[in-house]
């Protein structure tokens, strides 16, 4: 039993995926850094210097609070909708980041992978390796 788990464990595919959680949580801190440091002071100063996360309603425990962390500590029931934009913003920015770099990555393979070329003359596909066109028998320049 041992040995098959150690074979499960091990394979590539399961290595495979420990390394992606652990880049994706790291890759989720930076951007949530992003978020937080970088682009809700901005979003803040455009809705008259307010802090996102600190927008809150209390619905429910006495008040007035002067910020989200006294009224929890109070016990008061709160909306933290400033907390919920700010995780909206980080999923969209996680979100696009991810769909740029998968993107990019697709782009590479397909130009890495690609054994065909367009001739300059009459635009018929034909293998990088091709010294003359089969279509037009023009002259091309060999792709190693």
């Amino acid at each position: 039993m041992f040995k098959e788990f150690k074979e499960f464990a091990f394979k590539g595919n399961v290595l495979d995926l420990a390394v992606a959680v652990v880049l994706g949580a790291a890759f989720g801190a930076i951007v949530k850094s992003f978020v937080d440091d970088l682009i809700n002071p901005f979003v803040g100063l455009l809705l008259g210097g307010t802090d996102l996360s600190n927008l809150f309603v209390v619905l429910r425990g006495g008040g007035p609070f002067d910020s989200l962390v006294q009224a929890r500590a109070a016990g008061a029931a709160v909306w933290a909708y400033g907390s919920f934009l700010n995780s909206v913003i980080t999923f969209l920015l996680v979100g696009f980041s991810l769909f740029l770099a998968i993107k990019a990555i697709n782009a590479f393979r397909r130009a890495e992978e690609s054994t065909t070329r367009e001739c300059p003359q009459c635009t018929t596909e034909i293998s990088k390796a091709a010294s003359r066109c089969p279509a037009c028998t023009s002259e091309v320049k060999q792709i190693a």
